[in-house]
């Protein structure tokens, strides 16, 4: 399935059809604030096995984070954070961020393994935002691309599409992509330490 939408106002017909897909255990590819992204229900496990297969990794090593509508999610899925740290990421979401925190006993089982951290993420994008809200609980996100190989087809939705039509169950197209991902910033010390420094910048003050 091929769902054009647009970013400045959603149709919610389609976004209910992008959950519907989602509760059904099926995987997407969406838009952000930066990269394209695959993902699907956290609370699927089949759905997460498929995405890790496409991905080749497995899923106790990997960096996967959850796309998070606000941050009403980080009590339920990350352990209490000191108010200095919750100033700094209310400041910065939306936002092409991507917060490593501690995981909280929420977290499905099969994403933590020997981790005890959880990536958040709430990109300025409504379309994916619409998603999770209406679907009610975060969705798995992984970038389309390997992080070493940011290839021009990751933007273009049409040739997301083409490439992706097999192997996921709906693509969204909300407009042209982007090449540089998320900035992704570890709070689980009393400062954060940028692990990647991508399309966001910062404010800590």
């Amino acid at each position: 399935m091929f769902i054009k939408l647009y970013n400045e106002n959603p149709n919610p017909r389609d976004i209910l059809k992008v959950v519907e897909v989602l509760q059904q255990g099926g995987i997407i590819i969406y838009p952000t604030d930066t990269v394209y992204g695959m993902g699907c229900d956290i609370t699927h496990p089949k759905a997460v096995e498929r995405v890790a297969r496409l991905k080749g990794i497995n899923i106790e090593k990997s960096n996967f984070s959850f796309i998070c509508s606000d941050l009403s999610h980080l009590s339920v899925y990350a352990r209490p954070i000191s108010n200095h740290i919750f100033k700094i990421i209310k400041k910065n979401i939306p936002g092409p961020f991507t917060f490593i925190l501690e995981a909280s006993s929420n977290v499905p089982k099969y994403f933590k393994g020997k981790k005890k951290t959880v990536g958040i993420r709430v990109p300025d994008n409504n379309i994916i935002r619409e998603i999770v809200r209406e679907l009610g609980n975060p969705i798995l996100s992984t970038s389309i691309h390997d992080d070493d190989e940011i290839l021009e087809y990751t933007t273009d939705p049409e040739l997301i599409y083409e490439k992706f039509k097999e192997v996921t169950d709906l693509v969204i197209d909300g407009g042209f992509g982007e090449l540089v991902p998320s900035t992704v910033v570890d709070f689980t010390s009393s400062s954060p330490v940028i692990i990647r420094q991508g399309k966001g910048q910062l404010i800590e003050s």
